[in-house]
């Protein structure tokens, strides 16, 4: 871990296809929008050979700062992998977007790897959202390391920053989050400030000069050596305290001097149980250096504090019909358990699924059993379909190295599975399984969309299956009620990037426009019609009258129809055509055009006609009828409502409370969730959390969430009523 050997340990370039997995990491970058994970990802590269000169990986080599907006913009809300090479481990570093919108590529980082890296500027520090991950890793006891980037800004204080990082995420134990590095500064320029030049182990005691763009192992000075034996101490203490050997801290205690290999072996081992996590230093390289600062002591804790993938517990997996299978974790020579935690669409190539292989090992060319189950309710149909994979490659930048395998722990990029969707299982053909799916945030901001022209409402249904089954984390709905298609996104953010997927990739032009609340409506009050439906015109005429009462039930109790015809003033055969034509008249509403819910139908009385009645005649009468009934009485419009349960930091209670009630909400009651947490449930009508997403978003600062369940349609005020009524088209 930089302290170990002293010696670089040589880049080796981009990763190729691993043979074991002992000889491979896989790590997920963390933090918010701007901490600077990307450009660390750039600068590891960088440093292991992979890239021969700072700048973007792309097409295999960099780009330049002038690279356009748009791949700036993909760059930063998809994930991405980047495989690397460092002293003969394959590191596979996935960088993730730090926009609360798309958290689900996050989710999927979080699935594929085996530790995480929390990226946090020194100047912004600490995110609510951040936070949250961390907890989400540390109840899954996920390992993790802290790095903190821009060091080169004025305000910059690592110090201070490693003792925020300590507050944020060492709630249970502040000493198992400490550096292993203390940055050491040059002269200060004319502005005032002193870069960042090198590191200094706390460990060893020993210099790693940066300041010629490649890193340099000598003793530092007296002059050059910041007062570290405090820190260096803490560390200590903060290692000794995790490990295995329980006579060791009495013996530090003690007086005794503890062998510097000796804490590396226990550092490392905690790091990989997820018990103690490490504070870093990194900076980017300058123009024309080989490393940036802080880079190699980073691939080196990766490379050897960071588990193998042996390490990593297997997801759930089960048969196709629902019985547990236990296997062996990441056993090479296992059944195949592989998933598809991505999906992207090359205009050249077609489909490629970015593939976590858990067991067994991966070739190109093999058939494989393709399974889809438990997102039905997102527009994923569960599937069971055998398909021959294509080509296997290693993705760099927009480039795809082939590759003859994928063994068990490692990540690769599969081509022509046609079928795979993001979360998919792929298993041995004759021996189908299923992984168990991970966690996906709820997307609960409505997208309603038309097609923007004839030729593309050819062209809307098949890409917007495309563009679900490539990001699970949005739902499509075909809305039954306000016959509207709506893509419900995690924001605003989200929703911009569908539409210009759908637009660019898959050549569909759409219109968003108002999303549709379903309403209802209902009788407040009992009420009487007549449906008289007469007509001789020449040839058989049509003859039915009815006479109903109707009468308001119960929220939840739908339509009943009751039969109270006496003395066979409306025959038999006809009153199920009464019933029919009722119904269908309540489905389409008796006041504003929506269903009719609620009440109950009876048909009191009638008149027939031996030759002229008919069940169409009837059907008419009956919904002659239930109109009279309306004109003559007052009809309640009905609003859905949601229970809406939002969980915030304590400290925005009290302004999210007041947004709800503002919402026309009712809170429900409240409850502590953990330490610092407050659980808010409360009833909304659905009018009002349209964007709630958005809004919650910026009144919590991106620390709250919130779920929403449909609770029943209720009365809606009547100056709202009347505004609806009136767009409608009804005088008030």
């Amino acid at each position: 871990m930089g302290d170990k050997a002293q010696t670089h340990p040589g880049a080796a370039g981009r990763a190729r296809a691993a043979d074991h997995p002992a000889s491979i990491r896989n790590v997920v970058l963390v933090g918010h929008s701007g901490s600077g994970k990307t450009t660390l990802v750039e600068a590891l590269a960088l440093t292991a050979g992979a890239v021969n000169r700072a700048g973007r990986v792309e097409d295999g080599g960099t780009v330049s700062d002038h690279d356009d907006i748009e791949h700036r913009q993909q760059r930063s809300v998809q994930l991405s992998l980047v495989p690397v090479e460092w002293d003969g481990i394959k590191v596979n570093i996935l960088d993730t977007p730090g926009y609360a919108d798309f958290v689900g590529e996050l989710r999927a980082g979080l699935r594929a790897a085996d530790a995480a890296l929390f990226v946090v500027s020194a100047s912004d520090g600490v995110d609510g959202s951040t936070r949250m991950v961390w907890e989400e890793c540390q109840a899954v006891g996920m390992p993790r390391a802290i790095v903190v980037t821009h060091l080169e800004s004025a305000r910059a204080n690592f110090e201070e920053m490693t003792r925020v990082c300590a507050e944020a995420f060492g709630a249970d134990d502040p000493d198992a989050v400490l550096p292993l590095y203390l940055p050491l500064r040059g002269p200060e320029g004319p502005d005032g400030h002193a870069p960042v030049t090198g590191l200094v182990g706390l460990l060893s005691r020993k210099l790693f000069d940066y300041s010629t763009g490649e890193r340099k192992e000598s003793e530092p000075g007296e002059d050059q050596l910041p007062d570290i034996e405090t820190a260096r101490d803490r560390l200590i203490e903060g290692i000794i305290a995790e490990s295995e050997d329980e006579t060791l801290m009495d013996r530090y205690l003690g007086g005794e001097r503890v062998d510097v290999k000796t804490l590396i072996q226990d550092l490392e081992r905690a790091v990989a149980r997820g018990t103690f996590f490490p504070v870093l230093a990194a900076a980017p390289a300058a123009e024309g250096a080989r490393q940036g600062l802080g880079t190699v002591e980073l691939l080196e804790l990766i490379t050897g504090g960071f588990p193998t993938p042996f390490e990593h517990p297997l997801p759930g997996v089960t048969t196709i019909d629902g019985r547990t299978r236990e296997l062996k974790a990441c056993d090479t020579e296992g059944p195949l358990v592989a998933e598809v935690v991505k999906t992207s669409s090359d205009p050249y190539v077609g489909r490629i699924s970015l593939v976590r292989v858990f067991s067994g090992t991966l070739r190109p060319d093999e058939t494989v059993h393709v399974s889809g189950h438990g997102l039905t309710d997102r527009g994923h149909e569960d599937h069971d379909v055998d398909e021959k994979i294509g080509a296997l490659s290693t993705p760099f930048g927009k480039q795809q190295r082939p590759v003859t395998h994928a063994v068990a722990g490692d990540l690769v990029s599969v081509a022509k599975l046609g079928r795979a969707e993001t979360g998919d299982t792929l298993s041995a053909r004759d021996d189908p399984l299923l992984m168990e799916p991970w966690r996906m945030p709820d997307p609960l901001l409505p997208l309603a969309i038309q097609a923007h022209s004839k030729a593309d409402e050819d062209k809307l249904s098949q890409g917007l299956a495309r563009l679900v089954a490539e990001d699970p984390t949005m739902r499509l709905e075909q809305n039954q009620d306000t016959h509207q298609v709506v893509l419900w996104c995690l924001g605003e953010a989200h929703a911009d990037v569908a539409l210009e997927r759908l637009r660019s990739r898959y050549g569909v032009q759409v219109d968003v426009v108002p999303h549709k609340v379903s309403l209802r409506e209902t009788f407040a009050v009992k009420a009487a019609g007549r449906g008289r439906h007469v007509k001789q015109s020449g040839g058989h005429g049509q003859y039915a009258i009815c006479e109903i009462e109707v009468e308001p039930l119960p929220g939840g109790s739908g339509v009943e129809f009751v039969d109270k015809v006496v003395g066979g003033a409306v025959p038999r055969q006809f009153i199920p055509s009464v019933e029919k034509g009722v119904r269908a008249q309540a489905a389409k509403g008796v006041a504003a055009g929506y269903p009719l819910i609620d009440v109950r139908i009876t048909l009191l009385d009638g008149k027939a006609h031996s030759v002229d009645s008919s069940d169409a005649a009837f059907q008419t009468a009956g919904a002659l009828a239930l109109r009279e009934a309306a004109a003559g009485a007052r009809i309640h419009l009905l609003e859905p409502v949601s229970e809406v349960g939002v969980l915030v930091p304590d400290d925005y209670v009290g302004p999210v409370m007041s947004d709800l009630s503002s919402r026309r909400g009712r809170v429900l009651g409240t409850e502590q969730v953990g330490s610092g947490r407050t659980l808010i449930r409360a009833e909304v009508p659905e009018f009002e959390i349209g964007r709630y997403a958005i809004d919650l978003r910026s009144l919590s600062h991106g620390t709250a969430r919130f779920d929403r369940a449909y609770a029943r349609h209720e009365p809606m005020p009547p100056q709202i009523a009347e505004r609806i009524r009136e767009q409608a088209g009804e005088a008030p």
